[in-house]
C-alpha cells in the first residue's frame, strides 16, 4: 500500500508539472465561473506551440476547447513571488502572487476603464456639429463625411467587442461599445440627411443591435456557446470580406475599381468556417482561424492611419483640416489602452493600440509639425509626455513580473517566452 502511495504521489506531481497553468486576473476569475482551472485538468503541449486541451469550453474570444480540439493560447508568465514549488515529499506548494504584481493588475484595469472617456469625446464633437446641420436643414455638409468609412470602423469595433467580451476584460470591452453606439448615432444621423443609403443603415442596424445584444448576453455568461461561436464564424466572414476590399479602396484611382478583393477573401473565410465547423482544418491552419476575426478587426483600425497619411502625402493642404483635438483624443485613448495590454501579454491588443497611439496619434502629429500646423512647443510637450508614459509602463510591468529589464515585457509579448 505504502509503494502504490508512493507511486500515486508520484504520477500527481508529474501531471502538475505537465500541466500549463494559465494566469487569470481576479476580475476574470470572478466573472467567469465557467472558466475556472481544474487541479487536473491537462493541456497538452506540442513542440509547434499548441496546446491540446481536455478540459472543456474555455470561453476566450471565439476559441473552441472541446475535447480533441485545438485550442491556442498565449503562455503568460506570472511573477517569481507566485511560481509554483515542489517539495521533497512530491506535494506542489503554490504561493499568492506578490502585492506589487496584485497592485499593478488592479490599477492597468482602472487606467484602461479610464480610455472610454476619451473614446467618448472623440465622437462627441462630430455628433454635435452633425446634429446643428439637421435642425438647419443643411443636408449637403453630411455627404462630407463617409459612410463607408464609418461602417468600417463600425464593423472592427463590434469584432473587438466580442474578442474583449469573451475575455471578459472591462475596460476595452466597454470602450469598443461605446466605439459601437457613438458610431452608429452618425450613421443614423448620415442616414436621416440622406447621406447613407438606408437600406444599408437599416441592414447595419440590425446587425449593431444583434451583436451588442449577443456580446452582452456572453459576458454575463447567459448565451449558449453554440450561438456565440456562430456569431463568431460571421464576424470573421464579416471583417475578412471588408477588410482587403477598404485596403483595394484606398488606392484607387491608382488601381482600378473592383470588388474582386473582398469577394475572394470573403469566400476563402467562409470556407475556412465550413472547415472548422466540419473539424476538417489542420492544427495549423486551425491557429490561425482561431484568431482571424480580432486580428482582422486590429488591421482594420491600423488601416484607418495609412490611409491618413496617403490621402496627407498626396494632398498635404488637407493636413490643415485634421483637427488636433482629435488626434489627441485618439492617442490618450489607445495609450490607455496599452498597460493592460501589455499586462495581459496581448499580443493583438497591444499592436492595435500602439499603432493608434504611435501612427494614429503621434505619426499625424508629426506631419502636421513638419507642415508647420502646430507649432514646436505643442509637439515636443506632447512627445515628451508620450515617452515618459511609455518608459513609466515598461518598468511597471518589468517590477510586477520581477523581470531584470523594462524591455523584457515587451520580448515576453512578442514571443510568449521569458529570456533564458
Amino acid at each position: 500500500m505504502a509503494m502504490a502511495a508512493q507511486a500515486l504521489c508520484y504520477l500527481d506531481a508529474k501531471v502538475q508539472r505537465n500541466a500549463e497553468i494559465i494566469p487569470r486576473h481576479p476580475v476574470s476569475a470572478r466573472s467567469h465561473t465557467g472558466m475556472r482551472l481544474r487541479r487536473f485538468s491537462v493541456n497538452l503541449e506540442r513542440s509547434d506551440g499548441l496546446v491540446i486541451s481536455r478540459s472543456g469550453f474555455l470561453g476566450v474570444g471565439f476559441v473552441r476547447g472541446s475535447s480533441g480540439d485545438v485550442v491556442q493560447r498565449r503562455k503568460r508568465r506570472t511573477p517569481a513571488a507566485s511560481l509554483r514549488e515542489e517539495t521533497n515529499s512530491g506535494l506542489v506548494k503554490e504561493e499568492l502572487p506578490s502585492e506589487q504584481y496584485k497592485q499593478w493588475d488592479a490599477l492597468t484595469a482602472r487606467i484602461a476603464d479610464s480610455a472610454t472617456v476619451a473614446f467618448l469625446l472623440l465622437q462627441l464633437p462630430q455628433i454635435v456639429l452633425n446634429t446643428q446641420n439637421l435642425v438647419s436643414g443643411n443636408h449637403v455638409a453630411l455627404t462630407a463625411i463617409p459612410w463607408m468609412g464609418q461602417l468600417t470602423g463600425l464593423l472592427g469595433n463590434l469584432s473587438l467587442l466580442s474578442y474583449f467580451a469573451g475575455k471578459k476584460e472591462r475596460g476595452a470591452t466597454v470602450v469598443q461599445a461605446v466605439g459601437v453606439v457613438s458610431t452608429g448615432v452618425v450613421l443614423s444621423q448620415l442616414a436621416l440627411g440622406g447621406a447613407m443609403p438606408v437600406p444599408v443603415f437599416l441592414g447595419t442596424a440590425c446587425v449593431v443591435v444583434l451583436g451588442l445584444l449577443l456580446n452582452w448576453l456572453s459576458y454575463f455568461n447567459k448565451l449558449s456557446p453554440g450561438l456565440w461561436h456562430l456569431w463568431g464564424d460571421a464576424v470573421t466572414v464579416g471583417g475578412l470580406t471588408v477588410l482587403p476590399q477598404v485596403m483595394w479602396s484606398t488606392f484607387v484611382p491608382y488601381v482600378p475599381p473592383s470588388i474582386l478583393p473582398g469577394s475572394i477573401f470573403g469566400g476563402f473565410a467562409l470556407i475556412l468556417v465550413m472547415l472548422a465547423r466540419l473539424n476538417k482544418l489542420p492544427p495549423a491552419v486551425l491557429k490561425f482561424y482561431a484568431g482571424l476575426s480580432a486580428w482582422t478587426a486590429t488591421l482594420l483600425f491600423m488601416w484607418g492611419p495609412v490611409a491618413q497619411a496617403w490621402s496627407n502625402y498626396l494632398n498635404p493642404a488637407n493636413i490643415k483640416g485634421l483637427s488636433v483635438l482629435t488626434i489627441l483624443l485618439a492617442m490618450a485613448g489607445n495609450g490607455l489602452l496599452l498597460p493592460r495590454a501589455l499586462f495581459t501579454r496581448d499580443l493583438m491588443w497591444f499592436t492595435g493600440s500602439s499603432w493608434g497611439t504611435l501612427l494614429q496619434g503621434w505619426g499625424i502629429l508629426v506631419t502636421m509639425f513638419v507642415f508647420q500646423v502646430i507649432n514646436d512647443a505643442s509637439f515636443y510637450g506632447v512627445s515628451a509626455v508620450l515617452a515618459l508614459w511609455l518608459g513609466w509602463m515598461l518598468v511597471n510591468d518589468a517590477k510586477a513580473y520581477s523581470l531584470p529589464s523594462p524591455f523584457v515585457p515587451l520580448f515576453e509579448l512578442i514571443t510568449g517566452s521569458r529570456p533564458t
